[in-house]
């Protein structure tokens, strides 16, 4: 319990100064992972955290189900409709050529590593996550349009590389070090996809219906709807279990089936399941913490720092903007929203859950995808966390230039 006492004496402190930190751009997740760092660090550390056990597997399959659905939730519907062209390009054609691009850079730099092991670090380090740069969604120097369609883009990545990242895991945990394929192993990541569907589509769309009626027949109240709600991810994630499917991707779907009827209910209806999964989500970053130190506790591959930085900016730069090309966006549009692809949670959790996997049968995989992952959220945070400010100051003295000109 002493892990729980520091993890939430740490954000309670955090919180009285929360106003006065964000100057020098320390957020929540910062704080919690520098405390993560401080209490886990050294061979007698003041908080043990066990990362291989089935218990921390569940833990945080269960978290992630949680935020996927409610990132489902944040995605707006007046912003997917009128920037649907522009969400396109970002989510069905970007996203794939900014995995192959992580692929092709792993492969580049882990020659001697197999194909599976390098897509999986693309599929760890690709999803964009907007919490080491979190401000900049009630930031209003940057449009509302740009900041909707980052927050559609990073609420959706995660949930659609899911899959992918289940393939990727069942192939390196499958193949070793070999090249050939494993038919059952593949086939098996397939099954579980689709059971995962058919769970989230039991849960999330009749879920929602029958809340929504509920409450627009005056039969409930506005604190069983608050519950009702958290209660449809755990259900689908539990539901998707027992059909021997993927959990968290139930989540996804049921929050996209969800969503729809969620219009009807009031608007704190959601807040309950927003504070639990942010909540939950500052407890990873903690474990993350934990994570930092194991990762540069062995042997650290110089590679992954060149790995780390490349995906953050000319493996996640360079397909953006080409797909951005005859958008209609001007040049510091295409050019901030190709910045601006900050990588947290989804990394986190992806990272966790590959590391579970593969440390019993190949430690030595897994602690290079400790390491790859680690080394990305850490550069996200100081790149992201320390360029975004300047930047959106710069993005907005310009459109300020621009309008007085057009009036001129």
């Amino acid at each position: 319990m002493i892990a729980l006492v520091i993890s939430m004496g740490t954000l309670f402190a955090w919180a009285l100064v929360a106003g006065r930190l964000a100057r020098w751009s320390i957020t929540a997740p910062v704080a919690m992972t520098a405390a993560g760092v401080v209490l886990t660090v050294g061979p007698h550390p003041l908080v043990q955290i066990g990362l291989t056990t089935s218990d921390a597997e569940r833990a945080v399959e269960i978290i992630l189900a949680v935020l996927l659905f409610t990132d489902a939730t944040h995605v707006p519907p007046g912003v997917v409709h009128a920037q649907r062209r522009l969400l396109v390009r970002l989510l069905l054609l970007a996203l794939p050529l900014t995995f192959a691009a992580g692929v092709l850079t792993g492969g580049l730099l882990f020659p001697a590593g197999h194909w599976w092991l390098v897509a999986l670090f693309a599929a760890v380090t690709v999803p964009v996550d907007l919490a080491p740069a979190a401000e900049l969604i009630g930031d209003t120097r940057l449009p509302s349009w740009l900041r909707g369609v980052l927050t559609v883009e990073s609420g959706l990545n995660d949930g659609l590389l899911a899959p992918v990242f289940l393939l990727c895991l069942a192939g390196t945990e499958a193949h070793g070090e070999s090249l050939a394929p494993d038919a059952s192993s593949l086939g098996d990541a397939v099954a579980a996809l689709l059971w995962a569907v058919v769970a989230g589509a039991v849960v999330g769309k009749p879920g929602g219906v029958l809340l929504r009626r509920a409450w627009l027949a005056g039969w409930t109240r506005p604190t069983a709807v608050r519950l009702g709600i958290l209660a449809l991810p755990l259900m689908a994630y539990a539901l998707a279990i027992v059909l021997d499917g993927n959990g968290f991707v139930a989540a996804f779907v049921a929050g996209l089936l969800f969503t729809p009827e969620s219009r009807a209910l009031p608007a704190p209806a959601l807040h309950l399941l927003e504070d639990t999964g942010t909540l939950l989500s500052l407890a990873l970053w903690f474990v993350f913490g934990k994570v930092v130190t194991q990762a540069f506790a062995g042997d650290f591959d110089p590679r992954v720092v060149a790995y780390a930085a490349l995906s953050l900016t000319v493996v996640r730069i360079v397909p953006v903007l080409i797909c951005l090309v005859g958008s209609g966006l001007d040049r510091a549009d295409r050019l901030l929203l190709a910045w601006l692809g900050p990588r947290g949670l989804a990394s986190i959790v992806f990272g966790l859950l590959a590391f579970i996997s593969l440390a019993p049968a190949d430690p030595h995989a897994a602690d290079l995808i400790g390491q790859v992952m680690t080394m990305t959220v850490l550069m996200s945070l100081v790149l992201h966390g320390l360029t975004y400010g300047p930047l959106a100051e710069r993005y907005a003295r310009a459109r300020r230039r621009a309008t007085g000109a057009d009036a001129n």
